[in-house]
């Protein structure tokens, strides 16, 4: 029963990346077609850089929280979190490229990479990979962990 809930939470979660790869890239494109381009904007910058700030925080109680109950879909939701503070770094650098250097086109260029990250990740959760926790009853025995309890190809542990 509890599989079968991990699977399911890992598929929301997955399902989340691929929409918000999905919200990211058409504003993009959006924005790179001519309509609706960046403003500049203080309270945006203050705010992302307040996000980039504290999201890696956040992600990491995440994660070690999901490791310590051994739940996948938690350690994946750590990575989304992980996520929010690269889209962070990404707005708070083209909404400085844009104040400064009237770069309007450098947001949405970045954020298109930051969508083919989450598509990556979406597929990732989908399938289970990349995520981690100690093992469980249904693990064998006999997996290999580390001293974390991760085991081999886990790339969340770090």
């Amino acid at each position: 029963m509890r599989e079968a809930r991990e699977k399911t939470t890992l598929r929301i979660i997955a399902v989340s990346f691929f929409a918000l790869a999905a919200y990211v890239a058409v504003d993009a494109v959006r924005s790179l077609a001519g309509t609706g381009e960046a403003e500049r904007s203080i309270p945006g910058i203050v705010l992302a850089a307040v996000s980039l700030a504290v999201m890696p925080f956040l992600s990491a109680a995440q994660r070690a929280a999901g490791r310590e109950l051994g739940s996948a879909s938690a350690v994946a939701d750590s990575k989304q979190t992980l996520l929010c503070t690269y889209l962070s770094a990404v707005l708070l650098l083209g909404l400085l490229l844009n104040a400064m250097l009237g770069w309007s086109w450098a947001d949405p260029i970045a954020a298109l990479v930051i969508s083919a990250v989450a598509v990556k990740e979406g597929h990732d959760a989908w399938q289970g990979k990349g995520c981690c926790g100690p093992t469980t009853a249904a693990a064998p025995a006999d997996a290999e962990t580390d001293s974390g309890g991760c085991r081999p190809g886990c790339d969340c542990c770090a």
